[in-house]
């Protein structure tokens, strides 16, 4: 790997490490902006890089640092209520990450790909949930999955619109290489 890709990637890792804390508790799963944080690493570097950088924010999350969301961090936070959904992340950021790769010129089918990549996490978040907080399925969606999807989805279209302006003032920089 390169030292501009290692460098790109510890950039788009800070910026979720500044983004990924911001959050407001409502409930057992706060509204926060790790989504859309992972769906501009991907958008910005592409499937591969985009998803490395989010599991590294993961690492240092893990090991403590308080990046993740409410600025806490450590192994009872990935492994809690809402550890599912920071999981679940991993294949968003790889199912949206490849519908953005492969689709770069048709932005109704990557829109499409990061919803099912969402969808994924919210699967994974909601069965972790279900466990860890002994609730049934319906209420556990009823409190990880429903109040978020419009939100999740308003964070698509930023996603999509703030990463797609970045990503080609980079390229045409000479500062990023993304096959599309």
């Amino acid at each position: 790997m390169s030292a501009k890709s290692i460098a790109q990637i510890a950039l788009i890792t800070a910026v979720m490490c500044v983004l990924g804390p911001l959050s407001i508790p409502i409930g057992p799963v706060p509204i926060s902006l790790t989504p859309l944080a992972v769906f501009l690493g991907v958008y910005i570097l592409g499937m591969k890089k985009g998803t490395l950088a989010y599991l590294i924010y993961l690492l240092i999350g893990f090991a403590g640092a308080p990046v993740l969301s409410g600025y806490t961090g450590g192994a009872a936070k990935l492994l809690g209520p809402t550890g599912g959904y920071l999981f679940g992340f991993i294949f968003m950021a790889l199912i949206g990450g490849f519908f953005i790769d492969k689709f770069y010129s048709r932005i109704p089918v990557q829109a499409l790909g990061m919803f099912l990549g969402l969808v994924v996490c919210y699967i994974f978040g909601t069965l972790w949930l279900a466990h860890e907080a002994g609730m049934s399925l319906p209420a556990a969606a009823a409190a990880g999955v429903w109040p978020f999807v419009g939100l999740d989805c308003l964070k698509i279209a930023a996603s999509i619109a703030l990463g797609r302006a970045v990503r080609s003032g980079l390229e045409r920089a000479g500062l990023l290489e993304v096959a599309h």
